[in-house]
């Protein structure tokens, strides 16, 4: 019974690591990219990060509800 526990560890370990990865911190570290270079990306870099956006979009949809991306306009005036 214990060669099972250690064998479901060595197999759960990975894939929470990998999910924590593809869930949580490349789809964050995407937002903020996205963020400061927008306006400044050259055609290699916007195509790189547009298929970086296909690859991570179960991520950056978890995290779409809580970031607002939006530039700051005019102001009230």
């Amino acid at each position: 019974m214990d060669q099972i526990t250690d064998i479901y560890s060595l197999v759960l370990l990975p894939y929470s690591v990998l999910g924590f990865l593809y869930l949580i911190m490349v789809p964050l570290a995407l937002f903020f990219w996205l963020n400061n270079r927008w306006h400044i990306m050259g055609k290699f870099e916007r195509f790189t990060v547009y298929g970086l956006v296909f690859l991570f979009f179960p991520g950056l949809i978890l995290y779409a509800p809580f970031l607002n991306l939006r530039l700051n306009g005019q102001g009230e005036g």
